[in-house]
């Protein structure tokens, strides 16, 4: 847009405004009729009628409408179908499928002191409710959301743009990828196209779209805001304990912000490319840093969750490490420091020392790389990776990860074991040969104990732990009121914990 700054000495009253409209008339007025049809000279022309008349009385007449050639309407048609493009169509497809999450959680306090109960009561757990968005991907009624934002609800209701309100029941989520699946009863629901996160463009156009603020705002359509797909393939390492891990993201300066988490990120053909997640910001505010999951592998954790009721990880037996840097500073590919006794690496003839620059047509320039390959790809699927040299590339069929596929103990109601094995211990980096793995505990069990999911019990009192069944045995037995030591392993050291049973 072009501003224009009035001349010294001359006054923006009203006949200066004339002046200013007057030629603006003047030159439409010369490209439309036979006047040459030259622009430029026809502007030039009037400029200098303008600077002659200046403190003359000017006409303020309108012109006649503009007519598009060969009709005899306005050409307020056009102007609208240009209003229409290829953005607003996609949020058309998409915004209908795209719902508010609210979930209703029991926030517990920390005990006071006596002195604060005896002047403001006895304390207790109050809830608290957070929100975030989803989109509906298939019409049983299932919604992708993320799994931080449903995460430890007591209560989740999901609200439709159309103000239909339904309780969701929450079909399983995903840690580690972040995603979660709801379902609510409902039918006849809008479904969102969906796309694929395959061949995205750097550049191409992308929408968030989702319900941020949630319920602070007045009704229930989801925000669209617009941006480009800044990068693909992002690694987001946490720099604090609350903060997620996140592999192989898709980046977006797309805006962002609290309540857009679980909402979809949309290209410019209505399709649903990515899961909106998490922002990069100093302020808590969007800063141009957002970052999305990948559909394809939101949809493979999905299915898994809606099938299985868990997530069956893709696993190949290879631990890899990053190499050397050469003299620049750069690194090439990744370097396999171990491989399982029986794995499918180990059925190829992988061996520890070779060197992979490639997996699945992905360059690996660090083991982060190898291990978003895995997050995508699915038990029973080909991995292929190329190797330096003259090995050329090996085809691995990867299987379920062992933990997944072992006979799993409930020793209580709130916590579960598998046995460690070979195979579990290659796939765990575990530095002990036997003992019992713990796969599930509640939040208020490992507050309590100190144990968490991946920690080995190797020993209870004095009682060997070799696997499940051991641990299971010592743990029933144990009597109320009885002081007792855990020995365990986490992160390949040693560790103890004393509590005492109840009575």
């Amino acid at each position: 847009m072009k501003t224009i700054k009035a001349p010294i000495g001359i006054r923006l009253g009203g006949v200066a405004l004339g002046l200013l409209v007057t030629a603006a008339f003047l030159i439409i007025d010369g490209c439309s009729n036979g006047t040459g049809g030259n622009g430029v000279g026809a502007a030039q022309a009037h400029e200098a009628g303008a600077a002659e008349a200046v403190g003359a009385r000017v006409s303020l007449s309108l012109p006649p409408p503009l007519v598009q050639e060969g009709s005899s309407a306005p050409a307020t048609q056009s102007v609208d179908q240009s209003r229409s493009t290829a953005l607003v169509r996609a949020a058309e497809r998409v915004s209908p499928a795209v719902v508010s999450v609210n979930v209703l959680r029991q926030q517990q306090l920390r005990p006071r002191s006596l002195w604060d109960d005896f002047f403001l009561g006895p304390s207790g757990p109050r809830q608290s409710v957070g929100y975030g968005s989803g989109v509906i991907f298939r019409s049983e009624g299932y919604i992708l959301t993320n799994d931080h934002v449903v995460m430890g609800a007591q209560e989740i209701r999901v609200t439709l743009p159309d103000g239909r309100d339904f309780v969701a029941k929450l079909t399983g989520s995903d840690g580690l990828t972040d995603v979660a699946v709801l379902q609510i009863a409902a039918e006849g629901l809008p479904v969102a196209p969906l796309g694929t996160s395959q061949g995205l463009l750097i550049g191409e156009w992308a929408m968030a779209i989702g319900n941020p603020f949630a319920y602070l705002l007045s009704n229930s359509e989801p925000t669209v805001t617009a941006g480009v797909v800044s990068a693909v393939g992002r690694h987001i390492i946490p720099s604090s304990q609350d903060q997620g891990f996140y592999l192989g993201m898709i980046q977006t300066d797309a805006s962002l912000n609290p309540g857009n988490s679980g909402g979809p990120l949309v290209n410019a053909h209505g399709e649903v490319i990515g899961v909106n997640t998490s922002i990069f910001s100093r302020s808590g505010g969007s800063e141009g840093l957002g970052f999305a999951i990948p559909i394809d592998r939101a949809l493979r954790v999905a299915d898994d969750l809606i099938q299985f009721g868990e997530v069956r990880r893709a696993w190949t037996g290879v631990e890899v490490v990053a190499v050397d840097a050469d003299v620049w500073g750069r690194t090439h590919g990744v370097q396999i420091a171990s491989v399982a006794p029986g794995s499918p690496a180990d059925r190829a003839g992988l061996s520890p020392g070779d060197h992979l620059v490639e997996a699945n047509g992905r360059p690996l320039g660090t083991p982060l790389d190898f291990e978003a390959v895995l997050l995508d790809a699915k038990a029973g699927e080909a991995v292929e990776v190329a190797l330096e040299g003259q090995r050329g590339r090996v085809r691995l069929v990867a299987e379920t990860l062992p933990t997944s596929r072992a006979q799993r103990v409930e020793v209580l109601e709130n916590l579960e074991v598998v046995s460690v094995t070979p195979e579990i211990r290659a796939e765990q980096n575990l530095g002990t040969e036997a003992g019992a793995l713990i796969t599930g505990i509640s939040a208020d069990l490992s507050g309590n104990l100190g144990l968490a999911r991946g920690d080995v019990i190797l020993q209870i009192n004095n009682t060997r732990i070799s696997n499940a069944e051991d641990a299971a045995r010592a743990i029933r037995e144990l009597q109320g009121g009885v002081r007792v030591r855990i020995y365990f392993e986490r992160n390949r050291s040693a560790y103890v914990r004393e509590f005492t049973t109840r009575r």
